[in-house]
């Protein structure tokens, strides 16, 4: 966390998610286990753990795209009831929270430009010019700004994924979440989409992270939080957990991953 070691949180506002002894099932299949998460504003929370230990659902649930069974669950400000009871509230949520996913999810009949402005002319009812003047303007934040008449087809994997952040940023969500994005990429595209998230760290987005790219999570995350099983384990600053992990699950699972 080396370059965010000075950034100051805001501590005094309520938090951008309140998770309490969150609760979610796939049928029998009991995939979070009494989770508590508190996010605050400017804070960027790096979830870990190994394949199928419920990081992904975890965050789905955050913006509605997993209904939860029980427990409590506040995305800035706003109570998503159990078992999807809240439609109006989830819909105020989305419009307030972005995502980035491990497919691009690109419409491919459009081009770069038009990806972006159509949720914001659509949703925030945004004027055609305002739009595609701050999605140029996104395009250059994420450094493809010479791309913007091209078709997702005629991208790589790396800048896809680069229009897929600029696209959530148009809305101006106050939190962006993050679900393994760079897992379909190349290696060599990797770096790209990853220094993109780092300008956004130092911006100041607040930003909740699922990633196996540990030397990342180290560098970025103002927490890193280990779950095992659909449990949180173990969190903490990224020196103490990976580092000096306390829980044996987390020292085996690190040991797996990291080279020495």
């Amino acid at each position: 966390m080396s370059e965010q070691s000075n950034k100051t949180l805001d501590t005094n506002t309520a938090p951008i998610v309140r998770m309490e002894k969150l609760n979610k099932h796939f049928g029998s299949l009991h995939v979070l286990k009494d989770v508590d998460l508190t996010v605050t504003s400017g804070e960027v929370v790096v979830i870990i753990g190994a394949s199928g230990s419920g990081k992904s659902t975890l965050i789905r649930c955050i913006n509605g795209l997993e209904e939860y069974q029980k427990g409590h669950l506040e995305v800035d400000g706003k109570v998503l009831k159990p078992d999807g009871k809240s439609s109006r509230e989830l819909q105020q949520v989305r419009t307030e929270v972005g995502m980035v996913f491990q497919q691009f999810n690109l419409f491919p009949h459009l081009s770069v430009i038009n990806n972006i402005t159509l949720a914001p002319t659509k949703v925030r009812h945004a004027s055609n010019a305002e739009a595609t003047k701050t999605a140029h303007r996104l395009l250059e934040r994420v450094g493809i700004a010479d791309q913007a008449e091209k078709y997702p087809s005629q991208l790589s994997g790396g800048q896809q994924q680069r229009v897929a952040l600029a696209r959530a940023l148009a809305m101006e969500p106050r939190l962006m979440l993050f679900d393994e994005p760079t897992s379909a990429l190349d290696p060599e595209m990797i770096g790209e989409v990853l220094d993109a998230m780092r300008e956004l760290a130092r911006d100041g987005m607040t930003m909740v992270i699922v990633t196996h790219e540990m030397n990342f999570a180290r560098e970025v995350a103002d927490r890193v939080i280990y779950i095992h099983k659909g449990e949180i384990v173990e969190q903490g600053t990224p020196e103490a957990v990976f580092d000096a992990p306390q829980n044996e699950r987390t020292q085996s699972f690190l040991s797996r991953v990291l080279t020495h």
